[in-house]
C-alpha cells in the first residue's frame, strides 16, 4: 500500500482493535509504516493513567509480531522507523530493560557514534533518552555535540525545542555551550510567530534554566507572542511562562489584560498551583488587577477546603500585600477563619505568620489565633525553621503586636515579649523615593525659610520611620524639629513615590497603608504627599504653595 494512503487510513482509526484489524489486511509494510502504527496505537490507547487496555494491546498477536520484527531486525531499520518505534514503545510503557528496548537503544547509540543521524533523528533519540534515563544520561552530551555540527537555520520548531530541552539538562555551570545557545537563540527569534503554546512555554522555561538574561530580543518576542496563547496554555505551561516573566523582569499591560480576560472565566477549572502563580506574578509585579483578584476571591470561597496550606497562603497573601479588599471580602475572610479553625495545626509556622500578617495589612484582625502566634512554643518553632527569627519575621511579629495594641483594644491574650520585638520595622530598600523627598524638602525650605523647622527620615519610638516630621505648638506655630517641649501637634509627611503604590494605580501597598494608619493612631497628623500630585509642579514656589495647602489648610497665614 502507498505510504500516504496508509497513514491517511491509520489516522482515521480510534481504537487499537481497528488498527490491528487494518494491519492484518496488509501483506507487506515498510518499517516506517510499522513504527507509525505503533505510534498511532500509543496515541489512542495511552491516557493520563497509562494504558487503557494493557492486555488488549500487549498480548495482541499483531503487536507482538511487530515487536519481534523490531527487536531482531533493528540493524536493518531506517533511522525514522527505529526512532519512531522507540518513542512509541516508551509511551506504551514497555519495560526499558527488555531485550526489545535494549536492542533499539543500542542500535540508536551505535548510529549516533557513526554520525548517521539527522537533526530530526538526534532530537528523537534525545527525547527518548530523557524519558527513559533522565537528565543524568551521559549520551545526551554526545547528542548535543553532534547537534553543534548541524545547520541550525534548517531546523523545524520541534527540533529547536528538543535541542533547548537537551541543553537545559546537559549544560552545567561554567560549560562552554554559549556559542551554540546564541546560534539557536538567533534562529528561534526568526520563527517565534510559528511557535505553539507548548513550544513557547518550553523555550521560555529553557531560557530561564540556561540563565539567558542577555537574550533580551528573544525573551521580549516570546513574552509578547505568549499573550495570544493565554487561553490555550495548559496550567503547567502558563506557570512556566509566568516564572519566565518573573525571572526576566518582564511585564506588559497587554499580558495583564489577557490574564484579566482568561482568569475570571476559568477560575473554577484552573489548577490551584496555576492560580497561585498568577497571584504571585501580580504580587511581585505589584499589579492590582481587580478582575483577577475578585475572581480568585470567589474561587477561594468555593474551593478552599480542597487547597493545601501553601495554596491557601498563595491565594490570600497578595490581597494584603497589594492592600485590596474584594467585593466578597466578608465571605472570603469568613471562609479563611473557618479553615484556620479546623486546620491551624497543619500550617507551617512561617506560612501561618505570613497569612495572618497579610490579614492585618487590610484591617482583618485574626485575634482568635494570636495567642498561638505569641506563645513561646510557636516562637520556638519559627526559630527552628528557615529563615528563623530574622529581621523580616521579627518585623511581622512586632507589627502584629502593634496592630492588636492600637486597633484591637479588646484583645486580652498573650503579648509579644520585648525580646522578640524589633526596634524599627524593616521597610523595603526602595520604599523611599529620595528624588521626590529632595523636592519636598526644597519646597519646605522655601515655605518655612529655615531647615531647623523640619526633620527627615525620623526614627520614632513606635518602630516606624517618618519621612518628614514637623512639630507645632498649641497655637499652631512651627517649632524647631529638635525641640521636645511644648509640642502640641506632630505632623508626619508621607512622601509616597510610585514604588509605594500598586503599578499604574493610586492604591497604596499594604505595608505603607498600615504604617500611615498606625502613625495616625499613635497621635500623628498624617499628611500624604503622593507622587501624582507633585510630579507636575515645576518650581519651588509651586511646591511650597502645594505644601502650604496640604500641611496647614486651616492656618494659611501662620505657617511661617
Amino acid at each position: 500500500m502507498d505510504e500516504h494512503l496508509f497513514f491517511k487510513k491509520l489516522n482515521s482509526f480510534c481504537t487499537s482493535k481497528e488498527i490491528f484489524d487494518f494491519l492484518c489486511s496488509l501483506e507487506v509494510m515498510s518499517d516506517t509504516m510499522a513504527s507509525g502504527a505503533l505510534q498511532r496505537i500509543s496515541e489512542v490507547e495511552v491516557g493520563d493513567n497509562g494504558l487503557k487496555n494493557p492486555e488488549g494491546v500487549l498480548e495482541n498477536e499483531v503487536f507482538r509480531a511487530l515487536c519481534f520484527q523490531f527487536e531482531f531486525e533493528s540493524s536493518k531499520l531506517s533511522n525514522t522507523g527505529l526512532l519512531n518505534a522507540l518513542q512509541a514503545l516508551i509511551k506504551l510503557r514497555i519495560d526499558p530493560r527488555s531485550t526489545l528496548m535494549v536492542s533499539l537503544l543500542s542500535e540508536g547509540e551505535e548510529r549516533l557514534g557513526k554520525g548517521q543521524l539527522t537533526v530530526k533523528n538526534l532530537c528523537a533519540l534525545g527525547e527518548s533518552l530523557l524519558e527513559l534515563q533522565g537528565p543524568s544520561c551521559a549520551t545526551l552530551e554526545r547528542i548535543v555535540n553532534a547537534v553543534r555540527e548541524k545547520d541550525i537555520e534548517k531546523w523545524s520548531p520541534r527540533e529547536i525545542v528538543m535541542v533547548y530541552k537537551m541543553l537545559q539538562v546537559t549544560v552545567r555551570e561554567g560549560e562552554q555551550q554559549q556559542d551554540l545557545i546564541n546560534r539557536i537563540n538567533s534562529v528561534t527569534l526568526t520563527i517565534v510567530s510559528q511557535l505553539s503554546p507548548k513550544f513557547t512555554s518550553i523555550i521560555l522555561n529553557s531560557l530561564v534554566a540556561l540563565h539567558q538574561t542577555r537574550a533580551v530580543p528573544l525573551v521580549t518576542a516570546l513574552c509578547r507572542h505568549s499573550v495570544k496563547h493565554i487561553p490555550y496554555f495548559t496550567g503547567d505551561e502558563l506557570v512556566s511562562v509566568l516564572e519566565a516573566f518573573l525571572y526576566f523582569g518582564y511585564h506588559e499591560q497587554i499580558f495583564t489584560e489577557a490574564l484579566e480576560t482568561h482568569v475570571p472565566t476559568s477560575i473554577f477549572t484552573m489548577h490551584p498551583q496555576t492560580v497561585c502563580k498568577v497571584m504571585q506574578y501580580c504580587c511581585r509585579k505589584t499589579i492590582l488587577s481587580r478582575p483577577i483578584f475578585d475572581a480568585v476571591a470567589e474561587g477561594f470561597i468555593s474551593s478552599a477546603d480542597r487547597l493545601t496550606t501553601d495554596q491557601i497562603a498563595g491565594y490570600i497573601i497578595p490581597f494584603g500585600t497589594l492592600n485590596y479588599l474584594p467585593p466578597s471580602a466578608s465571605s472570603l475572610f469568613r471562609k479563611l477563619e473557618a479553615i484556620l479553625r479546623t486546620r491551624l495545626g497543619h500550617f507551617q509556622p512561617h506560612t501561618l505568620l505570613n497569612v495572618l500578617h497579610s490579614c492585618v495589612l487590610i484591617q482583618r484582625y485574626p485575634v482568635n489565633f494570636l495567642p498561638k502566634i505569641f506563645s513561646p512554643y510557636f516562637l520556638q518553632q519559627l526559630q527552628a525553621q528557615p529563615p528563623g527569627l530574622d529581621r523580616t519575621v521579627a518585623s511581622q511579629l512586632t507589627q502584629l503586636f502593634l496592630t492588636v495594641t492600637l486597633e484591637c483594644p479588646f484583645y486580652e491574650g498573650p503579648k509579644l515579649l520585648p525580646k522578640y520585638q524589633v526596634k524599627a520595622f524593616l521597610m523595603p530598600h526602595n520604599s523611599l523615593d529620595f528624588h521626590l523627598l529632595k523636592r519636598v524638602k526644597t519646597g519646605l525650605l522655601y515655605l518655612l525659610k529655615k531647615r531647623i523647622y523640619f526633620a527627615s527620615q525620623v526614627s520614632t519610638p513606635y518602630f516606624y520611620a517618618v519621612d518628614v516630621e514637623i512639630k507645632l505648638d498649641e497655637e499652631g506655630l512651627v517649632l524647631p524639629a529638635a525641640q521636645c517641649e511644648e509640642v502640641h501637634r506632630r505632623i508626619a509627611l508621607c512622601v509616597d513615590g510610585r514604588n509605594r503604590f500598586c503599578v499604574n494605580s493610586h492604591n497604596l501597598l499594604g505595608e505603607e497603608a498600615i504604617k500611615q494608619r498606625h502613625l495616625q493612631l499613635l497621635g500623628y497628623e498624617v499628611v500624604q504627599i503622593p507622587f501624582f500630585e507633585i510630579e507636575s509642579l515645576q518650581n519651588c514656589r509651586k511646591m511650597a504653595e502645594y505644601l502650604h495647602k496640604k500641611i496647614f489648610p486651616r492656618h494659611m497665614d501662620s505657617a511661617a
